[in-house]
């Protein structure tokens, strides 16, 4: 039985939604963002990187950093850049790429949830990412970066939605990357009854993007418990922002492989090792891009090669039966002895939103292999959670991106 609440919402003005939304804080690097922020200086990145405020001697964590998001944060509420919902509500938000759509709710899901494993999670995350954004939450007192959540497909939800969609949104704008975003209020007390009623009946959601900010805003509520001993549990702070899609709407991309070596071995020797377990077809200049489990595009030396995983590899395991896993298990670790793709400088991961070209381009300039892969489904994510158990690094890569800085939620 999920929590998902609807909330007083921050968000920009009308006319101020499209120059202040900003794709998510770790999309970029330090000078990536500085640049972002120097052609709109309106752009939420401001205070989701506010190292883009200093120079660079000023470390990216530096206690600073985190007072100078807060203070442009409530500088921007305060001249009224963003406004504070009246009333508890609902949002809509509906992203369009490439003519493929998909719509969610913009919600406040349950830290407890989260604690129980009705929110499950399919990733590691690493102590050191969360303490950044732990920081940035606390000193902000709000989350800023809603979390990407998935559910099974609910027909009532469903309906409000649609029957929501026809009216004139709040918000509709193209981003710079071509991408649509629209936003609709859902705040009369029957529908929002009947939404909250409808996920009260579902018993798993599931984390498909950004496990770190859950982390994080769940570790700040906790530490907001513990400051408040008389807490009573709907307090702010034991809520996260989220936005929850339903699984029929979800696609998720390939999160390829690039690697800097061929482990000592020559080209000769290195395909002799892969025959072992995959069939081998060279393709010669014509890009591959995998259509089916177990395949496995190769670029190397300025050719393609289809892989096709070999019978005795193929497994049913949640986990040892993902693409990811058999490239790892089979290929990576045992010939190019890539142990731990987690800390291993000698690979790399490139979003399925990059293509083929760029796979080309890195295998031709500082790396010397590069994988297509096909992609992790979001049924696949959806059986190793509900196993508890977890994926490879870099599974999978989610598109669009979810925008920062149009729904703020405030820990008070």
């Amino acid at each position: 039985m999920a929590t998902v609440k609807a909330f007083r919402c921050v968000r920009p003005k009308k006319e101020l939604a499209d120059k202040i939304a900003a794709l998510p804080y770790d999309v970029y690097n330090r000078a990536e963002a500085l640049e972002e922020v120097k052609k709109e200086p309106m752009s939420f990145l401001k205070i989701d990187r506010a190292e883009t405020q200093f120079e660079d001697r000023v470390n990216t964590y530096d206690d600073r950093v985190y007072e100078k998001a807060h203070d442009m944060l409530w500088e921007m509420i305060e001249k009224g850049s963003f406004i504070r919902d009246d009333e508890n509500s609902y949002y809509v938000y509906e992203l369009i790429m490439n003519q493929r759509s998909q719509t969610g709710i913009v919600a406040c899901a349950s830290i407890d949830d989260y604690q129980n494993n009705m929110i499950k999670k399919h990733e590691n995350t690493r102590e050191e990412k969360e303490i950044d954004r732990i920081k940035h939450v606390d000193r902000c007192n709000a989350q800023t970066g809603p979390i990407f959540l998935a559910y099974r497909s609910n027909q009532i939800i469903n309906e409000i939605v649609k029957v929501k969609k026809q009216e004139e949104p709040l918000y509709q704008f193209t981003s710079s990357d071509k991408v649509s975003h629209a936003v609709w209020k859902i705040s009369d007390a029957k529908s929002v009854e009947k939404i909250a009623d409808a996920f009260r009946t579902i018993d798993s959601i599931y984390i498909a993007d950004g496990h770190h900010r859950a982390a994080s805003a769940v570790k700040v509520g906790l530490q907001r418990r513990q400051q408040n001993p008389n807490y009573t549990g709907e307090e702010e702070f034991n809520f996260f922002l989220s936005v929850l899609f339903p699984d029929d709407q979800l696609m998720i991309m390939p999160y390829n492989r690039v690697v800097m070596d061929l482990n000592g071995y020559t080209k000769i020797e290195f395909m002799e090792k892969l025959k072992v377990f995959f069939e081998v077809e060279n393709l010669g200049r014509q890009p591959f891009s995998p259509s089916q489990k177990a395949t496995f595009g190769m670029y190397l030396d300025q050719e393609w090669y289809k892989l096709t995983a070999k019978g005795n590899i193929l497994s049913d395991d949640a986990v040892e039966g993902l693409d990811v896993s058999l490239l790892q298990n089979y290929l990576l670790d045992p010939i190019l002895k890539i142990e731990d793709p987690r800390i291993d400088k000698r690979i790399d991961f490139i979003g399925g939103i990059r293509g083929l070209s760029e796979l080309e381009k890195r295998a031709s300039t500082d790396m010397k292999v590069a994988f297509s892969m096909y992609p992790t489904s979001i049924a696949e994510l959806f059986h190793v959670a509900d196993d508890h158990r977890l994926m490879p690094p870099k599974s999978t890569w989610f598109e669009p991106k979810l925008r920062s800085g149009l729904f703020i939620h405030t820990l008070d």
